[in-house]
C-alpha cells in the first residue's frame, strides 16, 4: 500500500469521515492540520465535511545528530513533552536539550506568525476537533497536539492520519476520543515510505491551502 501523494491520502480519509458526518457523529466539526504535510493531507477532509480548516503548529524536538527522530514535540506555549523512556535509551536529558528547545520554539512561533498573522486561533469549545497529520510515526508531535487542544474543551478530539505506526497508534489511544488511521503496516519505519510524491510543503503552499479552503 502506498498513496499517490497527501491528496489521495486526504481522500480517502475524507470518505471515512463524511461517512461518520452522515451517521451524526462528528457535531460542529473543526479541522486542524499539522503542518506543513498535514495542510495537504487535510483539505480534502475540510471539503467534505464543509468544515473549517486551519492549522496547529506543533515542533519535533529531534535527537541531537539525528534530527528526524523525535524524542519530543512542542505545541503553542505549552512546555516541550519528552518521551522519558526515549530520552533514557538515548541517555539525554531535557537540560542537555534545552538549545533544540529553543531552536524549535522560536520556528514555531515563526510558522505561527506567518500562517495566521492576526487572526485568533478558532474556538473548539463544544466542537469536534478533527487533527489531521500525513502519517503518524513516533507519535511525539500528534501526543503533543492532543493534549495542547485538549485544554480548550472540545466535544470531541479525533486523530485522523492515514497510516502510522502501530505502536505508535496504541500508544494515542489514551490522549484521542478517536484514532481513525486505516493503514497500520507492520514494517513501518518512515511516513515517506509510503507515499509516491512526498515532496516537503512550502510556507506558501499552506497559505494557499488556509485561503482558498
Amino acid at each position: 500500500m502506498r498513496f499517490r501523494d497527501r491528496a489521495e491520502a486526504g481522500r480517502e480519509l475524507a470518505g471515512l469521515l463524511a461517512d461518520a458526518q452522515a451517521r451524526k457523529e462528528l457535531t460542529d466539526p473543526v479541522v486542524l492540520a499539522l503542518p506543513r504535510g498535514g495542510i495537504a493531507v487535510a483539505e480534502p477532509v475540510a471539503r467534505a465535511l464543509d468544515a473549517p480548516l486551519d492549522v496547529l503548529v506543533v515542533r519535533k524536538i529531534g535527537a541531537p545528530h539525528h534530527e528526524e527522530f523525535a524524542v519530543g514535540a512542542l505545541a503553542g506555549d505549552d512546555p516541550p513533552l519528552f518521551d522519558p523512556d526515549t530520552l533514557e535509551q538515548l541517555g539525554l536529558t531535557e537540560e542537555s536539550l534545552a538549545p533544540v528547545v529553543e531552536r524549535e520554539r522560536r520556528e514555531l512561533r515563526r510558522r505561527e506568525r506567518r500562517y495566521r498573522g492576526d487572526r485568533p486561533f478558532p474556538a473548539l469549545t463544544g466542537r469536534t476537533v478533527i487533527v489531521v497529520d500525513d502519517g503518524l510515526a513516533t507519535g511525539a508531535t500528534a501526543r503533543a497536539a492532543l493534549r495542547h487542544l485538549r485544554r480548550r474543551r472540545p466535544a470531541r478530539l479525533v486523530l485522523a492520519v492515514p497510516v502510522g505506526a502501530p505502536d505508535s497508534v496504541d500508544l494515542l489511544a489514551a490522549e484521542a476520543d478517536t484514532i481513525l488511521c486505516p493503514h497500520r503496516p507492520p514494517g513501518f519505519s518512515a511516513v515517506g515510505q509510503w507515499y509516491e510524491d512526498f515532496a516537503q510543503l512550502t510556507d506558501d503552499e499552506v497559505l494557499t491551502a488556509l485561503q482558498t479552503h
